[in-house]
């Protein structure tokens, strides 16, 4: 809704890897390499990145993503710490606000130039397919972009999610 009423292009990624982008929060060692790291095995290993399954990778996660869009000049919203944003003003000279939704490693950015935006992230973080685009579902929901009598305007469903995620029960059970 605030995409369409303010005019602003609306672009989503995925983050390819997302822990593994992320600094290690505390220092962890691997016990033992084995045969699969060839002329290392039997070493000791320091992990380095967080990894999938440590308890502390998605706060590492979370915190390297928040520093980046805080380098990018966005600040997160009191109400809800996964929206973004920051003051823009429109080719018009008309000011308006920047925001970008982050869930896990879902990213959805609002905002004229929403596709630089986007590439600025992306600086830090590889997307997954190296795909920038606009959405087509976000965090389970259909998005589909469609004019009606000259009004542009983003629609939103779940039913698809819905479907996927109610089973029928077999009614001779």
């Amino acid at each position: 809704m605030i995409a369409a009423q303010n005019g602003l292009d609306l672009q989503c990624a995925d983050i390819q890897n997302a822990f593994l982008t992320a600094p290690a929060i505390k220092k962890c060692y691997m016990v033992v390499a084995g045969p699969e790291f060839g002329d290392k095995e039997g070493k000791v290993f320091i992990v380095r990145r967080a990894l999938y399954g440590l308890k502390e990778s998605s706060a590492a996660f979370r915190s390297h993503l928040a520093e980046t869009l805080e380098e990018l000049g966005f600040w997160s919203s009191t109400a809800d710490p996964d929206v973004w944003m920051r003051a823009a003003v429109k080719p018009d000279g008309e000011k308006y606000y920047e925001y970008i939704l982050c869930y896990d490693d879902d990213i959805l950015c609002m905002s004229m130039k929403a596709k630089e935006v986007m590439k600025g992230i992306g600086r830090v973080f590889k997307f997954k397919k190296g795909k920038i685009e606009p959405p087509e579902s976000y965090l389970g929901a259909s998005l589909r972009k469609k004019y009606l009598d000259g009004v542009d305007m983003w629609t939103m469903s779940s039913y698809d999610y819905v479907v996927v995620a109610v089973l029928e029960e077999d009614a001779t059970e």
